[in-house]
Protein backbone atom coordinates (compact mmCIF):
# COMPACT_ATOMS: atom_id res chain seq x y z
CA UNK A 1 0.00 0.00 0.00
CA UNK A 2 1.12 3.54 -0.64
CA UNK A 3 1.68 6.23 1.94
CA UNK A 4 3.92 9.06 3.07
CA UNK A 5 4.84 10.37 6.49
CA UNK A 6 7.19 12.95 7.94
CA UNK A 7 8.19 13.59 11.53
CA UNK A 8 10.81 15.53 13.44
CA UNK A 9 12.18 15.99 16.93
CA UNK A 10 14.15 19.03 18.13
CA UNK A 11 16.43 18.78 21.15
CA UNK A 12 19.12 21.24 22.36
CA UNK A 13 19.46 22.90 18.97
CA UNK A 14 19.62 19.59 17.07
CA UNK A 15 16.82 18.58 14.70
CA UNK A 16 16.17 14.96 13.79
CA UNK A 17 13.93 14.38 10.78
CA UNK A 18 12.38 11.19 9.40
CA UNK A 19 10.64 10.67 6.06
CA UNK A 20 8.76 7.49 5.15
CA UNK A 21 7.56 6.54 1.71
CA UNK A 22 5.80 3.24 0.97
CA UNK A 23 4.74 1.73 -2.35
CA UNK A 24 2.98 -1.50 -3.27
CA UNK A 25 4.93 -4.73 -3.09
CA UNK A 26 3.81 -8.26 -2.22
CA UNK A 27 6.61 -8.81 0.31
CA UNK A 28 8.15 -6.50 2.90
CA UNK A 29 11.23 -4.52 1.86
CA UNK A 30 12.59 -1.77 4.13
CA UNK A 31 15.35 0.49 2.81
CA UNK A 32 16.98 2.69 5.48
CA UNK A 33 19.19 5.73 4.90
CA UNK A 34 20.98 7.06 8.00
CA UNK A 35 23.84 9.49 8.67
CA UNK A 36 27.11 7.55 8.68
CA UNK A 37 27.76 8.11 12.38
CA UNK A 38 24.33 6.61 13.23
CA UNK A 39 24.52 3.57 10.95
CA UNK A 40 24.38 1.21 13.93
CA UNK A 41 20.75 2.23 14.50
CA UNK A 42 19.54 0.62 11.25
CA UNK A 43 18.38 -2.57 12.97
CA UNK A 44 16.32 -0.59 15.49
CA UNK A 45 14.74 1.44 12.70
CA UNK A 46 13.78 -1.76 10.83
CA UNK A 47 12.30 -3.31 13.96
CA UNK A 48 10.20 -0.20 14.59
CA UNK A 49 8.94 -0.19 10.99
CA UNK A 50 7.97 -3.85 11.16
CA UNK A 51 5.62 -3.14 14.07
CA UNK A 52 3.27 -1.42 11.60
CA UNK A 53 4.37 -2.48 8.11
CA UNK A 54 4.38 -6.10 6.94
CA UNK A 55 4.01 -5.52 3.19
CA UNK A 56 5.30 -3.08 0.62
CA UNK A 57 8.56 -1.35 -0.17
CA UNK A 58 9.25 1.19 2.55
CA UNK A 59 11.94 3.84 2.15
CA UNK A 60 13.15 5.45 5.39
CA UNK A 61 15.35 8.56 5.27
CA UNK A 62 16.70 9.98 8.53
CA UNK A 63 18.68 13.22 8.72
CA UNK A 64 20.22 15.21 11.57
CA UNK A 65 20.93 18.94 11.60
CA UNK A 66 22.91 20.60 14.38
CA UNK A 67 22.61 24.35 15.04
CA UNK A 68 25.71 26.40 14.28
CA UNK A 69 24.34 29.88 14.96
CA UNK A 70 26.06 30.53 18.30
CA UNK A 71 29.65 31.91 18.47
CA UNK A 72 30.94 29.07 20.64
CA UNK A 73 30.20 26.69 17.80
CA UNK A 74 32.69 28.42 15.49
CA UNK A 75 36.28 27.16 15.36
CA UNK A 76 39.17 29.51 14.51
CA UNK A 77 42.46 28.01 13.35
CA UNK A 78 44.80 30.82 14.45
CA UNK A 79 47.97 28.99 13.34
CA UNK A 80 46.55 28.50 9.82
CA UNK A 81 45.50 32.17 9.77
CA UNK A 82 49.09 33.26 10.57
CA UNK A 83 50.44 31.01 7.82
CA UNK A 84 48.00 32.52 5.30
CA UNK A 85 48.83 36.08 6.44
CA UNK A 86 52.58 35.54 6.18
CA UNK A 87 52.20 33.90 2.75
CA UNK A 88 50.08 36.84 1.58
CA UNK A 89 52.65 39.36 2.84
CA UNK A 90 55.49 37.47 1.15
CA UNK A 91 53.54 37.34 -2.11
CA UNK A 92 52.73 41.04 -1.87
CA UNK A 93 56.41 41.81 -1.35
CA UNK A 94 57.54 39.59 -4.24
CA UNK A 95 55.00 41.14 -6.58
CA UNK A 96 55.58 44.60 -5.21
CA UNK A 97 51.81 44.91 -5.02
CA UNK A 98 50.02 47.64 -3.19
CA UNK A 99 46.97 47.33 -0.95
CA UNK A 100 46.12 46.26 2.54
CA UNK A 101 45.70 42.64 3.63
CA UNK A 102 42.73 42.87 5.97
CA UNK A 103 41.54 40.49 8.65
CA UNK A 104 38.46 39.79 6.50
CA UNK A 105 40.70 38.50 3.72
CA UNK A 106 42.48 36.14 6.10
CA UNK A 107 39.24 34.88 7.67
CA UNK A 108 37.86 34.01 4.23
CA UNK A 109 40.83 31.74 3.52
CA UNK A 110 39.87 28.03 3.44
CA UNK A 111 39.94 26.31 6.82
CA UNK A 112 40.60 29.40 8.95
CA UNK A 113 37.06 29.86 10.26
CA UNK A 114 34.82 26.82 10.20
CA UNK A 115 31.94 25.09 11.93
CA UNK A 116 33.23 21.99 13.70
CA UNK A 117 31.49 18.69 12.96
CA UNK A 118 29.32 17.61 15.81
CA UNK A 119 29.06 13.90 16.45
CA UNK A 120 26.21 12.72 18.62
CA UNK A 121 26.36 9.17 19.91
CA UNK A 122 23.77 6.72 18.61
CA UNK A 123 22.42 6.07 22.11
CA UNK A 124 21.82 9.78 22.73
CA UNK A 125 20.30 10.31 19.29
CA UNK A 126 18.03 7.25 19.26
CA UNK A 127 15.20 8.55 21.52
CA UNK A 128 14.84 11.63 19.30
CA UNK A 129 15.06 9.61 16.07
CA UNK A 130 12.52 7.16 17.47
CA UNK A 131 10.15 10.04 18.26
CA UNK A 132 10.49 11.43 14.73
CA UNK A 133 9.95 7.96 13.25
CA UNK A 134 6.81 7.34 15.28
CA UNK A 135 5.36 10.66 14.20
CA UNK A 136 6.11 9.88 10.54
CA UNK A 137 4.82 6.32 10.93
CA UNK A 138 1.55 7.55 12.41
CA UNK A 139 1.03 9.91 9.47
CA UNK A 140 1.88 7.25 6.90
CA UNK A 141 -0.35 4.61 8.50
CA UNK A 142 -3.24 7.08 8.45
CA UNK A 143 -2.81 7.49 4.69
CA UNK A 144 -2.63 3.73 4.20
CA UNK A 145 -5.79 3.24 6.26
CA UNK A 146 -7.69 5.64 3.99
CA UNK A 147 -6.48 3.70 0.95
CA UNK A 148 -7.39 0.44 2.68
CA UNK A 149 -10.99 1.57 3.20
CA UNK A 150 -11.34 2.30 -0.51
CA UNK A 151 -9.82 -1.07 -1.39
CA UNK A 152 -12.18 -2.81 1.02
CA UNK A 153 -15.21 -1.23 -0.65
CA UNK A 154 -13.98 -2.40 -4.05
CA UNK A 155 -13.36 -5.94 -2.76
CA UNK A 156 -16.80 -6.11 -1.14
CA UNK A 157 -18.47 -5.17 -4.43
CA UNK A 158 -16.48 -7.76 -6.34
CA UNK A 159 -17.25 -10.38 -3.71
CA UNK A 160 -20.95 -9.59 -4.02
CA UNK A 161 -20.69 -10.17 -7.76
CA UNK A 162 -19.04 -13.56 -7.21
CA UNK A 163 -21.61 -14.59 -4.61
CA UNK A 164 -24.37 -13.61 -7.03
CA UNK A 165 -22.92 -15.99 -9.63
CA UNK A 166 -22.70 -18.75 -7.04
CA UNK A 167 -26.39 -18.28 -6.21
CA UNK A 168 -27.21 -18.74 -9.91
CA UNK A 169 -25.08 -21.90 -9.98
CA UNK A 170 -27.00 -23.24 -6.98
CA UNK A 171 -30.28 -22.59 -8.80
CA UNK A 172 -29.08 -24.29 -11.99
CA UNK A 173 -27.49 -27.30 -10.31
CA UNK A 174 -30.70 -29.34 -9.66
CA UNK A 175 -31.64 -29.15 -13.35
CA UNK A 176 -28.31 -30.59 -14.54
CA UNK A 177 -29.36 -34.21 -13.92
CA UNK A 178 -32.77 -33.66 -15.52
CA UNK A 179 -31.16 -32.20 -18.64
CA UNK A 180 -28.68 -35.05 -18.78
CA UNK A 181 -31.47 -37.65 -18.52
CA UNK A 182 -33.43 -35.94 -21.27
CA UNK A 183 -30.37 -35.70 -23.51
CA UNK A 184 -29.49 -39.36 -22.89
CA UNK A 185 -33.00 -40.52 -23.75
CA UNK A 186 -33.00 -38.43 -26.93
CA UNK A 187 -29.71 -40.00 -28.03
CA UNK A 188 -31.08 -43.50 -27.36
CA UNK A 189 -34.20 -42.75 -29.38
CA UNK A 190 -32.18 -41.36 -32.28
CA UNK A 191 -30.13 -44.53 -32.23
CA UNK A 192 -33.34 -46.54 -32.58
CA UNK A 193 -32.82 -48.42 -29.32
CA UNK A 194 -35.85 -49.23 -27.25
CA UNK A 195 -35.14 -48.69 -23.56
CA UNK A 196 -37.80 -48.48 -20.86
CA UNK A 197 -37.89 -45.37 -18.70
CA UNK A 198 -37.29 -47.52 -15.61
CA UNK A 199 -34.56 -49.59 -17.25
CA UNK A 200 -31.92 -50.58 -14.66
CA UNK A 201 -28.98 -49.63 -16.88
CA UNK A 202 -30.48 -46.22 -17.62
CA UNK A 203 -31.19 -45.56 -13.96
CA UNK A 204 -27.64 -46.56 -12.94
CA UNK A 205 -26.17 -44.27 -15.60
CA UNK A 206 -28.26 -41.33 -14.38
CA UNK A 207 -27.41 -42.02 -10.71
CA UNK A 208 -23.70 -42.26 -11.58
CA UNK A 209 -23.87 -38.94 -13.45
CA UNK A 210 -25.78 -37.29 -10.61
CA UNK A 211 -23.15 -38.36 -8.10
CA UNK A 212 -20.26 -37.31 -10.31
CA UNK A 213 -21.76 -33.88 -11.07
CA UNK A 214 -22.91 -33.10 -7.55
CA UNK A 215 -21.30 -29.81 -6.47
CA UNK A 216 -23.24 -29.24 -3.25
CA UNK A 217 -20.10 -29.71 -1.11
CA UNK A 218 -18.16 -27.16 -3.16
CA UNK A 219 -21.02 -24.67 -2.93
CA UNK A 220 -21.20 -25.11 0.85
CA UNK A 221 -17.46 -24.57 1.24
CA UNK A 222 -17.61 -21.50 -1.00
CA UNK A 223 -20.32 -19.97 1.18
CA UNK A 224 -18.13 -20.58 4.22
CA UNK A 225 -15.08 -19.01 2.53
CA UNK A 226 -17.10 -15.96 1.51
CA UNK A 227 -18.29 -15.41 5.08
CA UNK A 228 -14.73 -15.67 6.44
CA UNK A 229 -13.42 -13.40 3.69
CA UNK A 230 -15.94 -10.67 4.58
CA UNK A 231 -15.17 -11.15 8.29
CA UNK A 232 -11.44 -10.60 7.77
CA UNK A 233 -12.08 -7.52 5.64
CA UNK A 234 -13.70 -5.87 8.65
CA UNK A 235 -10.72 -6.48 10.94
CA UNK A 236 -8.46 -3.60 11.97
CA UNK A 237 -5.21 -5.50 11.50
CA UNK A 238 -2.94 -6.87 8.78
CA UNK A 239 -5.05 -9.38 6.82
CA UNK A 240 -3.48 -9.28 3.34
CA UNK A 241 -1.78 -12.68 3.54
CA UNK A 242 -4.84 -14.28 5.13
CA UNK A 243 -7.09 -12.99 2.35
CA UNK A 244 -4.58 -14.14 -0.26
CA UNK A 245 -4.66 -17.66 1.18
CA UNK A 246 -8.47 -17.61 1.15
CA UNK A 247 -8.45 -16.53 -2.50
CA UNK A 248 -6.37 -19.62 -3.28
CA UNK A 249 -8.87 -21.83 -1.49
CA UNK A 250 -11.83 -20.23 -3.26
CA UNK A 251 -10.02 -20.70 -6.57
CA UNK A 252 -9.56 -24.42 -5.86
CA UNK A 253 -13.26 -24.82 -5.14
CA UNK A 254 -14.16 -23.12 -8.42
CA UNK A 255 -11.72 -25.37 -10.31
CA UNK A 256 -13.36 -28.46 -8.84
CA UNK A 257 -16.84 -27.08 -9.40
CA UNK A 258 -16.10 -26.31 -13.05
CA UNK A 259 -14.70 -29.80 -13.63
CA UNK A 260 -17.70 -31.54 -12.06
CA UNK A 261 -20.57 -29.37 -13.28
CA UNK A 262 -20.98 -30.88 -16.80
CA UNK A 263 -23.20 -27.97 -17.75
CA UNK A 264 -22.50 -25.14 -20.20
CA UNK A 265 -24.35 -22.45 -18.23
CA UNK A 266 -22.65 -23.37 -14.97
CA UNK A 267 -19.25 -23.51 -16.68
CA UNK A 268 -19.72 -19.99 -18.02
CA UNK A 269 -20.63 -18.74 -14.54
CA UNK A 270 -17.55 -20.46 -13.10
CA UNK A 271 -15.34 -18.71 -15.67
CA UNK A 272 -16.89 -15.36 -14.68
CA UNK A 273 -16.27 -16.08 -11.00
CA UNK A 274 -12.65 -17.09 -11.57
CA UNK A 275 -11.98 -13.93 -13.58
CA UNK A 276 -13.44 -11.80 -10.78
CA UNK A 277 -11.46 -13.70 -8.14
CA UNK A 278 -8.26 -13.06 -10.09
CA UNK A 279 -8.97 -9.33 -9.92
CA UNK A 280 -9.59 -9.67 -6.18
CA UNK A 281 -6.33 -11.58 -5.75
CA UNK A 282 -4.35 -8.89 -7.57
CA UNK A 283 -5.93 -6.20 -5.42
CA UNK A 284 -5.24 -8.11 -2.21
CA UNK A 285 -1.51 -8.09 -2.92
CA UNK A 286 -1.62 -4.36 -2.18
CA UNK A 287 -3.29 -4.84 1.21
CA UNK A 288 -1.30 -4.82 4.45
Amino acid sequence: MTGYGRGQSVQNGSKYSAELNSVNRKQSDVVVTLPRELAELEARVRDLMHTEVTRGRLTVVISCHHSASSPQNLALDASLARIYYKAMLDLQKDLNASGEISIETVLRAPGVLRVPEEHVSAEIAWPHIESALKEALKEMVKMREIEGKHLAKDLIQRLKSVRGCVRKIRQLQPGVVKRYRQTLQERIERAGIEVAIDDEWLLKEIVFFADKSDVSEELTRLDSHFIQFAHHLRKHEAVGRTLEFMCQEIGREFNTLGAKANDVDISQLVVTCKAEMEKIREQIQNIE
